[in-house]
């Protein structure tokens, strides 16, 4: 066998690799899985945009004012906002989002092999350019959910129209401004969810090999498998780790392309425009707008999602 297989053998204890995969089982119980957690996560969502859209004049300024607002104009229904165009769309992206970034993993690892890099560093090196491949493909699918949902989260709200649904959003933005409305904001959402991505995986894929090595748990050593209990604490620490480094880089060009994607036809701005707006408003902090809740829902969400997404995974591995 050559380095590369026994290098893959080697971490098989802690990680499943595609082609271990039921692919069936894979994408059916992932699409409940994913839905699960993105109920219980899509509140922070909802407020995150909002206070990344409020105006200098709004009322609502923090988080915590943001959701007794939505809860006495709407009750626990205004956390949720947008939720049925999310969830819509969310299943289709997220089966090309993994089938690519698992894909891209194991062609990456191959492809750096050569190279004879310490595995902390492969890991990073195959984990960041999966999870950037994944995320432009997604993102065919992702951003018109994106641009729907967020109009429907900031709907009424400081000065933004109002709306009957998604379809009723859609409706109108490609009557005003075609099927290109839809992707308003598709070069920034690029260019912030693929570095996201790619930090966030390229952070997982690394810290989770550096704390196993802390653990005395190196690829040369053979020993019984790690314990359930073990497996999901690695894990969640490595998605706390990732969450937390991705929302740190990438949230000012977040919060310019939600600006960009929630304005109206007669608000058009350009990306240099918005960033002098938040400027003038709030100084250079104004571009870090909902940090607070971005950073708590990349590293609620990474966390979740991954412990999910690896339960997935030892879920659906196929019998040897």
């Amino acid at each position: 066998m050559n380095s590369s297989g026994s290098r893959v053998q080697s971490f098989s204890q802690t990680e499943i690799n595609w082609d271990k995969l039921d692919k069936t089982k894979f994408y059916v119980v992932g699409a409940g899985l994913f839905t699960g957690v993105t109920v219980a996560l899509y509140p922070v969502s909802v407020v995150k945009t909002r206070l990344q859209v409020a105006s200098r004049d709004t009322v609502e300024r923090d988080a915590f004012s943001v959701i007794r607002g939505l809860i006495k104009t709407d009750g626990i229904a205004g956390l949720y906002r947008g939720f049925g165009t999310v969830i819509t769309g969310a299943i289709p992206a997220r089966i090309i989002f993994l089938t690519a970034l698992e894909t891209t993993k194991v062609a990456a690892f191959r492809m750096i092999e050569p190279f004879k890099l310490s595995e902390p560093t492969q890991a990073a090196i195959a984990n960041g350019v999966a999870g950037m491949t994944a995320s432009v493909f997604s993102q065919a699918v992702f951003v018109p959910i994106d641009v729907i949902s967020q109009k429907l989260m900031v709907q009424g709200y400081s000065g933004y129209a109002k709306y009957n649904g998604g379809w009723d959003v859609a409706r109108k933005v490609i009557k005003s401004d075609g099927i290109r409305g839809l992707y308003r904001g598709f070069g920034l959402s690029v260019m912030t969810y693929s570095p996201s991505s790619a930090v966030w995986w390229a952070s997982y894929g690394s810290s989770q090999r550096l704390i196993w090595k802390l653990l005395g748990r190196g690829y040369e050593l053979e020993e019984a498998a790690p314990s359930e209990l073990e497996l999901v604490l690695v894990q969640a620490t490595g998605g706390i780790i990732a969450g937390a480094t991705a929302s740190c880089v990438t949230t000012p060009l977040d919060t310019i392309k939600t600006r960009l994607q929630v304005m109206g036809h007669e608000q058009r701005h350009s990306a240099r425009e918005v960033v002098k707006l938040l400027i003038r408003d709030d100084g250079w902090k104004g571009l870090y707008r909902g940090l607070g809740p971005r950073f708590f829902s990349m590293s609620a969400w990474g966390t979740s999602m991954i412990l999910a997404y690896e339960y997935l995974k030892r879920l659906c591995s196929k019998d040897e």
